[in-house]
């Protein structure tokens, strides 16, 4: 696991390759390089996770010296790959995935090569002959590479801040559009990024410059809708586990120590039950809980760590949120809103002083339907389908109107009572849209300027969730997680763990992301995964329910979150009013009169707003850190 930075200079260019690395030394504390030759200039930090030795030093070039790689991530089929290009007759110094990364490249070309990696990927290819930069991103898009395109050249790396190290004189201005899509979904999609001078390479796409342009952008790899398993469910259930445990055991490899994050949900539980079937040894667990017990899972951690006889680990966060907000925003390089950046921090940081690797559960709600929306959607379309929204409709509004009367916690309620009852009378994409806003675009119209609508433009947020919409199958559910897993998977959550681990000099594995198990998972029917009955998660919870306690697999989701509206009332509460209220850092965006009423209101008590004010409060500190201008 690394960092990587690099360019491809136009004539008289000129870029700071030392301090572009010395910026990246989170993401890799054990070693680094610096190497360039005329046009190309590649950097790297590294944290030694197999072969610790010098053949593993980057930027590697190939035994003809024709290539020169830098790399970020692993290649967990590696040792396949190996077995086959020895028996072609390549000879290897080390042991290295990226030393086979470079020989199956060097072999087989760019789009070959990539149809043979399993892993989790960034990487740039120079080669020295043909003056070609080849630049790749894993299917799933765990690992990042941000780019842009500047009259002193192609500037590329493995987070933001390297490409300002790298360059200083890079406009910092902000992408209108991208931060509509952030108010929306709380992360700005590829291959926007905050700033109008960046991009980002989406996931399962790969990018070739030559003659110092970007010569072509291709995306190599796209689930296929429309293979569908005749698999029953017992057989099924039975393919998954040998899926999983397969995934499992490629994640295990590492020549330094190894462990799991123990959440207490079912994802992680499962990954954690894995790695016992599969003899990890030591088998160490971590876990992170909060006073308040409505985010306090350590109770049910522990439970699994004894049932599965982990050497476990837990520690009650007393959180520092104002000491690590600035250093978040930082590595993030622009706005991201999923509060859940800050408990994954913490036990990244908790578990990396034990491991340097540590396996997760994520993944797993996207891929096999764990979250409330996908039955409020596929609800939805069904009765838009059959022609009865109406009919729909007025039951709902019936039944508020008896809790209302029989009910005194329900008294007062109308309907539409919930973003389920809104949906009924929206379409397809627009819905689903509504159901993920943390701004709805009423709510979001009421609160920001005029100017700043206008900067924004025409909005297209629906229309991006269009865009990767895929409509090929016949499956509602499968559809929208198809949707899930290519714009909110990557986008927030890969992005989240990326960072916030990567800040620890932590590398993070799912075997939930193994692009083998989505292609099968992907093509099991939607029932499978969502019951009939609104049982989430049905096929993973009935493949192994043996393997973990009784009764387990049917307690409530919890969600991996803190206690927010505290933290913002108390905590944060100075922090708040100081970019907020006092300098007035969104003034030219949002009008200050609804932002300070919503901030006093919170800050009162009269109402609890932390789902606005956390994207509010996340937006000011960015444009305070990065000096971005409004």
């Amino acid at each position: 696991m690394c960092g990587i930075v690099g360019a491809i200079l136009a004539a008289g260019g000129k870029v700071d390759l030392e301090r572009a690395v010395a910026s990246l030394h989170h993401r890799g504390p054990d070693d680094n390089g610096l190497w360039q030759e005329g046009q190309a200039a590649l950097g790297f930090v590294r944290l030694s996770i197999i072969d610790l030795s010098a053949y593993g030093h980057q930027p590697m070039h190939s035994p003809d010296g024709r290539y020169v790689i830098i790399f970020n991530g692993e290649i967990y089929n590696f040792r396949e790959l190996r077995q086959e290009l020895e028996a072609a007759g390549e000879r290897f110094h080390g042991h290295s995935d990226t030393e086979i990364l470079l020989r199956v490249f060097m072999r087989e070309g760019l789009e070959k090569c990539l149809a043979k990696l399993r892993g989790m990927f960034a990487f740039a290819v120079w080669d020295r002959q043909e003056r070609t930069l080849s630049i790749a991103r894993d299917r799933l898009g765990v690992k990042p590479l941000v780019y842009a395109e500047t009259s002193r050249g192609i500037l590329f790396a493995s987070e933001i801040q390297a490409l300002f190290a790298l360059d200083p004189e890079l406009p910092r201005n902000p992408d209108f559009q991208a931060l509509d899509h952030f108010l929306t979904f709380q992360y700005i999609p590829a291959p926007m990024s905050g700033f109008a001078a960046i991009r980002k390479l989406p996931p399962a796409h790969a990018m070739v410059i030559k003659d110092g342009r970007i010569a072509r952008i291709f995306k190599y790899w796209d689930l296929d809708l429309t293979r569908r398993s005749t698999l029953s469910f017992g057989d099924a259930c039975d393919a998954l586990r040998t899926h999983f445990l397969e995934a499992t055991k490629l994640r295990l490899v590492s020549d330094v120590p190894l462990g799991a994050f123990l959440s207490g949900g079912i994802d992680s539980s499962i990954t954690v039950a894995a790695m016992a079937r599969l003899g990890a040894s030591p088998l160490k667990t971590f876990s992170i809980g909060f006073e308040d017990e409505r985010f306090n899972e350590l109770p049910q951690a522990k439970e699994i760590a004894r049932h599965l006889g982990s050497d476990h680990n837990e520690m009650m966060v007393k959180a520092d949120a104002v000491g690590i907000m600035p250093s978040m925003i930082d590595h993030l390089g622009e706005p991201l809103a999923d509060n859940s950046v800050m408990p994954t921090f913490y036990v990244s940081q908790f578990a990396r002083s034990q491991v340097t690797v540590a396996l997760t559960g994520d993944g797993g709600d996207e891929v096999f339907a764990g979250y409330r929306r996908f039955y409020q959607i596929r609800r939805a379309e069904w009765l838009a389908r059959r022609g009865l929204t109406p009919l729909w409709r007025g039951l709902r509004r019936s039944t508020i109107a008896i809790e209302g009367r029989l009910r005194a916690s329900r008294r007062g309620r109308r309907f539409p009572a919930s973003r389920a009852d809104e949906i009924l009378g929206m379409q397809g994409r627009e819905a689903y849209k509504h159901l993920l806003a943390f701004f709805p675009d009423a709510d979001k119209d009421r609160m920001i300027t005029p100017e700043l609508r206008e900067a924004m433009g025409v909005a297209s947020t629906t229309a991006y969730l269009e865009d990767h919409f895929d409509s090929s199958g016949e499956d509602v559910l499968n559809r929208y997680l198809k949707l899930d897993m290519t714009t909110y998977l990557p986008e927030d959550i890969l992005f989240k763990v990326d960072v916030t681990s990567m800040a620890n000099s932590l590398e993070c594995r799912s075997p939930f992301l193994d692009h083998k198990l989505i292609e099968f998972a992907a093509g099991l029917p939607g029932h499978y995964k969502l019951s009939p009955a609104g049982r989430h998660k049905h096929i993973l919870k009935e493949a192994f329910k043996d393997w973990l306690p009784r009764d387990f697999m049917d307690r409530p989701k919890k969600g991996f979150s803190v206690p927010l509206s505290r933290w913002l009332k108390d905590d944060l509460s100075g922090m708040l009013r100081d970019v907020l209220v006092d300098k007035r850092v969104l003034a030219p965006w949002f009008r200050q009169d609804l932002v300070e009423r919503t901030v006093n209101e919170h800050l009162s008590g009269a109402a609890s707003h932390s789902s606005r004010l956390w994207p509010l409060l996340v937006l000011a500190l960015w444009v305070e850190r990065f000096r971005v201008p409004v």
